[in-house]
């Protein structure tokens, strides 16, 4: 069978998107002056933690989790798509960063911060381009002023965010992979 696909890593990545699409509901949604939205939420959280568990891979549970999530709610069904690329990239990312430390069994919270960071960016890239371009430009028919008085005022709420995943990510991550380790339940990591 091949590694990257096993039952059991595929069970993990069903978990771990099952995490993310709960993380999605602890959310703030803060309504903005042009029609728009932005949200606090602990997703992001997940979406790291993700790609710090299990690697590039874990991105498809960030991007899985995320889509789901968004298909339960009527504000954001139409947007479902995007938020799999972006949300999935958010874990790739911070998964590649981690990829060689998780491999030999070493990660440490410097890489799994890295990581985190990493994701953080890569996200933040893609979802304020999209708003800028798809929901500024696209959706709402905005000048490029008006769509870039959007990318701004979704920045608190975003640097928050990140912030709150930079803080909790980390240490969730080397708990659980400890907890991983002492059960004998590494291996699934491995496989």
């Amino acid at each position: 069978m091949n590694k990257q696909f096993s039952v059991r890593k595929l069970a993990l990545l069903g978990m771990l998107a099952a995490l993310v699409f709960a993380g999605n509901y602890a959310r703030i949604v803060m309504p903005l002056s042009i029609g728009s939205q932005t949200s606090f939420t602990l997703a992001n959280i997940f979406c790291c933690l993700s790609g710090l568990i299990m690697g590039p891979i874990g991105g498809l549970a960030s991007g899985i989790g995320s889509l789901l999530y968004d298909l339960t709610d009527p504000r954001f069904v139409a947007d479902c798509w995007i938020t799999f690329i972006t949300k999935g990239a958010m874990g790739f990312a911070a998964g590649l960063v981690v990829k060689g430390a998780l491999k030999q069994n070493k990660l440490t919270y410097g890489r799994a911060l890295a990581g985190t960071a990493v994701g953080c960016i890569a996200y933040y890239i893609l979802y304020f381009a999209k708003t800028f371009f798809y929901t500024g430009l696209l959706k709402q028919g905005l000048p490029a002023p008006g769509a870039w008085l959007l990318v701004i005022e979704k920045v608190p709420a975003s640097v928050f965010n990140a912030a709150v995943a930079l803080i909790a990510a980390p240490p969730i991550t080397l708990i659980i992979l400890q907890a991983l380790k002492r059960s004998h339940l590494d291996r699934l990591l491995e496989e």
